[in-house]
């Protein structure tokens, strides 16, 4: 394997905040690996170290040289009045000879990405959209590596399993920081988690990942007990042997303090805690739409919408990027209008609404001011009352952070204070529009069992399918053209229920279509694979290996700057190469589907 990537003793901290220290870890040719940590730990900022836009404290950084890397940033920068066209076109690799259509290549990409006009201006484009033609950028870079920040963010379920079909089959070299879990299951083969200022890299899938971990912070909390135990006894003969305190008893003392610090320790992985918050008492009706229509222009959003909600509801809200999902919530909770129609609520709901807009707070507030002009009261389970301090302190807001102003507020920071201020009000009714973004996977689980166990009404957007299988009961899948199907089951059910679909309609068509296309071999597609596809498959393996090597042989041939005597044959060998890994990767993904 070769090294891409070495990273050596790297240390920093934000003044007295020490986020890693002397971390030492490798990325080999072939690695896609993840990296997890809890947020404020330093997952973007080790990131942005590795792509140079911040410096370390100490340590060093080292990529093999003549790698070609990639990097998606959260925040991506683009030339300022020029077209996604212009702004992409400069991201495709010249190899010094003519290429297919590298304008046909762009529109292609932007498509998978749901942006379908390649000649607006950016200067248009909302942040999702930048976010999304920023994948699509460093994508068509052709990266050796690829260095991702949340690339999930901002994509519908579509475009996620686009992507993780694409780097799956891909033979890029992956590093990412990720919250998607099936995305990490599914897409990588090494986990790298920032844990108590150190690196821990853990051979393997999220899954694997998960009991590897469990078992270390088992071994953790028994030292630490252990310690706790011993610690005991050194208090005791601290007190009793003052005079024993120099000499050589000087390396027993330095012992206690040490022996102190460790047992002190805590692994306890809840950093919020909304356990206590309850919901208050919830009517038998719920909501009922009576035949709710609503279009924006020509675009249909509901279609003679009706339904009667039921206590106790728990349902996700699928569809893709635009179809209308956010506008639904919000005619619900009175925020759009509809056309016609109505919506009647009961009279004991008390809707919370964590939205995708985020926080709706003075920027130039410090964050307990502005929570306590929402409530200096926070009662709790009806009977127990929190100070705002006490409240945000379950919600990991320490003193200090709770006297920083809103504006200097991180991601993660203005999602925990959103949910703190959604769930301090005791809502019976939780309507949550994307709350997976800028959340850590901990305190994603810890959201997960405490709505899996809310004692009220549910209803969810969200293109994390981990976190929609965990909560709901069943979806509304909006198709567009204002048609919702209420599907009684999680995403993963429903993509089952749609590649069966799919496989019943191939075998209808079959069935129906004329003898002499019944007996060519691609109109029965069966759902597995035969032994001679799957020799065929493995054979591909083997021939796209090759030409990918070839390809990038050729490459940094072109990009040597050498006299190339037959360079127009080599040209046309690369051209060759391209055709026909196009060809064998389409052929690929087609086979391994079928697996």
């Amino acid at each position: 394997m070769k090294p891409y990537l070495q990273v050596e003793d790297l240390t920093k901290s934000y003044g007295d905040r020490m986020l890693f220290e002397d971390v030492t870890f490798g990325v080999n040719e072939g690695d896609k690996i993840g990296i997890i940590a809890k947020n404020g730990t330093g997952k973007s900022t080790l990131l942005r170290i590795l792509s140079g836009s911040e410096s370390p404290d100490s340590g060093s950084v080292t990529f093999r040289s003549g790698i070609r890397v990639g990097f998606l940033d959260q925040e991506p920068v683009f030339k300022a009045g020029a077209s996604l066209m212009d702004n992409l076109l400069p991201a495709i690799p010249d190899h010094g000879h003519e290429e297919w259509n590298r304008g046909d290549r762009v529109r292609q990409m932007l498509s998978q990405m749901g942006l379908n006009d390649a000649d607006a201006s950016v200067d248009h484009l909302s942040g999702g959209q930048l976010k999304r033609a920023s994948l699509a950028r460093v994508l068509l870079s052709e990266p050796d590596l690829l260095i991702l920040d949340e690339p999930t963010n901002h994509l519908d379920i579509a475009t996620i399993e686009w992507l993780e079909n694409y780097l799956t089959r891909q033979r890029v070299t992956l590093l990412m920081v990720t919250h998607d879990r099936y995305f990490l299951d599914r897409v990588c083969n090494k986990i790298i988690e920032i844990d108590l200022r150190s690196i821990f890299t853990y051979e393997g899938d999220y899954a694997t990942y998960l009991r590897r971990r469990a078992e270390r912070i088992e071994a953790l909390e028994g030292e630490a007990a252990k310690a706790r135990n011993t610690l005991r006894k050194e208090q005791e003969w601290m007190r009793r042997q003052p005079q024993a305190r120099a000499g050589k008893a000087r390396y027993r003392i330095n012992a206690f303090y040490d022996l102190k610090d460790k047992a002190a320790r805590r692994y306890d992985e809840r950093n919020i805690d909304p356990s206590e918050v309850k919901s208050s008492y919830i009517g038998s009706k719920i909501f009922e739409a009576e035949s709710v229509c609503k279009k924006w222009g020509d675009k249909v959003i509901l279609d003679d919408f009706t339904y009667t909600f039921a206590r106790y509801e728990k349902v996700g809200i699928v569809g893709d990027n635009g179809v209308g999902k956010s506008t639904f919530i919000k005619m619900l909770l009175g925020l759009v209008k509809q056309d016609s129609g109505q919506w009647n609520v009961g009279e004991t709901v008390r809707f919370g609404y964590y939205s995708q807009e985020g926080l709706d707070l003075p920027e130039g507030k410090k964050v307990i001011d502005a929570v306590t002009d929402i409530a200096e009261d926070v009662v709790v389970n009806g009977t127990t009352h929190y100070t705002p301090m006490q409240f945000l302190n379950r919600f990991l807001f320490s003193p200090a952070d709770q006297q920083k102003y809103i504006s200097t507020l991180s991601g993660g920071e203005r999602r925990r204070l959103h949910l703190a201020t959604v769930l301090m009000m005791q809502p019976n009714f939780l309507i949550l529009d994307e709350p997976t973004n800028d959340l850590d996977i901990v305190t994603l689980g810890i959201l997960e069992e405490y709505l899996r166990n809310f004692k009220g009404c549910v209803i969810v957007i969200s293109h994390d399918r981990f976190f929609l299988d965990s909560i709901v009961d069943h979806l509304f899948v909006m198709e567009g053209g204002g048609v919702i199907k209420d599907f009684p089951g999680n995403y993963s059910d429903y993509r089952a229920y749609i590649r069966e679909q799919k496989a019943l309609r191939e075998k209808e068509a079959a069935a129906t279509a004329p003898q002499a296309q019944r007996s060519k071999p691609a109109a029965a597609r069966p759902p597995k694979l035969t032994f001679k596809e799957r020799k065929e498959l493995e054979a591909l393996t083997v021939e796209i290996d090759a030409l990918t090597t070839e390809k990038k042989e050729l490459e940094s041939l072109f990009n040597s700057g050498e006299s190339i005597s037959d360079i127009s044959v080599k040209a046309a060998r690369y051209s060759e190469i391209n055709t026909i890994l196009d060809e064998k990767e389409m052929r690929w993904l087609e086979l391994s589907e079928k697996e």
